[in-house]
């Protein structure tokens, strides 16, 4: 089908987060808006995520009584994000992340409440907190999308149960604790009894979690609003005004045609996580091309702007944001990525070691420090190959990447090659060609100092981000155990990006510059197609999600105030972090 007009006011191209905030906050100002989305479902790699969204001194964690300020957070990213590249961007994002977030609150279906325990990533510095700073999406109830909940992209199936029900952070200790607690066991009870019904009527559970629900709600905010979303259409150029981006021209099936935005376009594509050719410019070469990210984000943005003018912002200490990830195949046959981000590695009773048999780095620190250890080791070698080893009284407490908790048989795992199975250390190292006399020494030496909760290399546990991630039930150190009950097993991982840091310049407003620093009239960018404005540093939970939204809101505040500089703006915009 078709756009039912020849012009619009602005014209969004991608429907992740960041595009559909822009869409629904030019929408909700009174503009007519169009969305371009190259798939057939909303909601790119956000509706795979954790939806956590990063906004420092939101009103949010106020109203549940924690403390922080703008002056802490500044403090913190001094530390975290030291290069003075794109300060004045932090201070955007700073000042109005806040205003953001009440906005939508006010204007949308986006609905955010605070994590009032989740540290930042690097505790220890000077601004850090413990929780807050962190929002997530309130669930939300997909029945309400009606027939256009096709539309929304189903989770990853990994990601959920019994062939389709979600289920937030808070449900995962009470399935842990079925058969051992009442509360519990009823608790899931009733989780279950309520997937089942909706299953009667839907594909995949309706009660939405996570990145799930966050996309879901700006779905609903778009359709509120009745905003047009052309589903499966390439942008194949934009149409110029002389210097001002004044449209797009699009295929849909066989057919070219062009529309007009008399306001502007926005970028919002997914950055360039499956481009081969920008992999190899940008990324190291022991970084390889596995991705966590959605399979669109393959640098159209980019080659869009570059038509324009556009400058890449390459000032980033890292090209883009990584998870250690494992690799296997779906019983249809296609294939699956798992991201290691919280579930196993800082859990006690696991070792990350390297293709010589060695520990290389804390299991436990953030998954975007754990790889950039796997990209430094070996001189950065290519397809070097890394595991996470344990024995099997970790694989039932735990599990291992996509093999949950309790599961029962693993044979299936082990005949694909995703799990790796021996009686013994010897034979194990053997399965993974390292020298068994190396991976037998290392997991001694872990296991002396395990067995009294110690880590004397790595540290293991030593902050509270640490210990969070790890078994709080588990004394005395929530993230050391020893491993020593046969059987034991090895799996892969791979170092994978959560998404692209290099991406378009952009000012303040969310225009996309020139290599002059000049913005290009009518161009907007947002999401990863906007270069990280934490310089490829991960300071935190929902890092990439707090700058989509706040910049996809600011992009759209602008265009509907003309697409001219703001009087009103806040005075810190600008001012160097």
């Amino acid at each position: 089908m078709m756009p039912a007009h020849e012009t619009y006011d602005v014209v969004v191209i991608g429907a992740g987060a960041g595009g559909m905030t822009a869409a629904a906050v030019a929408a909700a100002e009174g503009l007519r808006v169009l969305v371009i989305e190259k798939t057939a479902f909303v909601g790119g790699t956000t509706a795979w995520s954790g939806g956590m969204v990063w906004i420092p001194a939101n009103t949010k964690m106020k109203e549940a009584g924690l403390s922080d300020s703008i002056t802490d957070a500044v403090q913190y990213l001094a530390g975290t994000v030291p290069e003075p590249a794109n300060a004045g961007l932090r201070a955007a994002f700073l000042a109005r992340g806040p205003e953001a977030v009440a906005w939508l609150e006010a204007n949308t279906e986006v609905r955010l409440q605070p994590v009032k325990v989740y540290p930042d990533y690097y505790p220890e510095r000077l601004g850090a907190t413990s929780g807050g700073r962190v929002l997530e999406p309130v669930a939300f109830d997909g029945t309400r999308l009606g027939q256009a909940f096709a539309r929304l992209r189903p989770p990853l199936p990994e990601f959920t149960l019994f062939g389709g029900m979600m289920v937030n952070r808070l449900d995962i200790p009470h399935l842990r604790r079925v058969g051992k607690s009442l509360r519990s066991t009823l608790r899931v009870a009733r989780l279950v009894s309520a997937y089942a019904l909706q299953r009667l009527h839907s594909p995949r559970g309706t009660t939405l979690h996570l990145g799930n629900a966050l996309a879901a709600r700006l779905y609903a905010s778009l359709l509120a609003r009745q905003v047009e979303i052309l589903f499966s259409a390439d942008v194949e150029d934009l149409s110029m005004q002389g210097d001002r981006v004044a449209g797009v021209v699009i295929r849909h099936g066989a057919r070219d045609r062009l529309i007009a935005a008399r306001r502007g376009v926005v970028l919002a594509t997914g950055g360039f996580s499956h481009d081969a050719s920008l992999r190899k410019r940008f990324f190291p070469p022991a970084a390889g091309f596995v991705s966590a990210t959605n399979t669109s984000g393959t640098g159209d943005g980019l080659r869009l702007a570059a038509t324009a003018g556009a400058a890449l912002n390459t000032d980033a200490t890292s090209p883009a944001y990584w998870v250690p990830a494992s690799l296997f195949r779906r019983a249809d046959g296609s294939r699956g990525v798992f991201p290691h981000t919280v579930t196993d590695r800082a859990k006690p009773g696991v070792i990350a070691v390297n293709a010589a048999g060695r520990r290389f780095v804390n299991e436990a620190l953030s998954y975007h420090e754990f790889v950039l250890a796997m990209l430094r080791d070996g001189n950065g070698e290519p397809d070097r190959p890394f595991y996470l080893v344990c024995d099997r009284a970790f694989l039932w407490a735990y599990g291992l990447g996509r093999i949950k908790p309790f599961t029962h048989g693993v044979r299936r795992y082990v005949a694909s090659g995703e799990l790796i199975e021996a009686p013994d250390i010897a034979q194990l190292a053997a399965k993974i060609a390292i020298k068994p006399s190396v991976l037998a020494a290392t997991i001694a030496g872990y296991n002396e100092a395990a067995k009294e909760g110690r880590d004397p290399e790595f540290g293991r546990g030593s902050t509270v981000y640490q210990r969070h991630l790890g078994d709080a039930g588990h004394k005395p150190n929530p993230c050391v155990a020893p491993i020593l009950r046969a059987p034991f097993f090895a799996m892969r991982i791979y170092p994978a990006d959560l998404g692209t840091a290099i991406g378009m310049k952009v000012d303040a407003q969310g225009r996309v510059l020139r290599d002059d620093a000049t913005p290009i009239a009518g161009l907007y960018a947002c999401g990863n197609d906007m270069g990280s404005i934490m310089n490829g540093n991960y300071p935190g939970p929902g890092i990439t999600l707090g700058p989509a939204l706040t910049f996809g809101y600011i992009a759209g505040r602008h265009l509907a105030e003309g697409g001219v500089t703001s009087a009103t703006k806040p005075a810190a915009v600008g001012t160097p972090v």
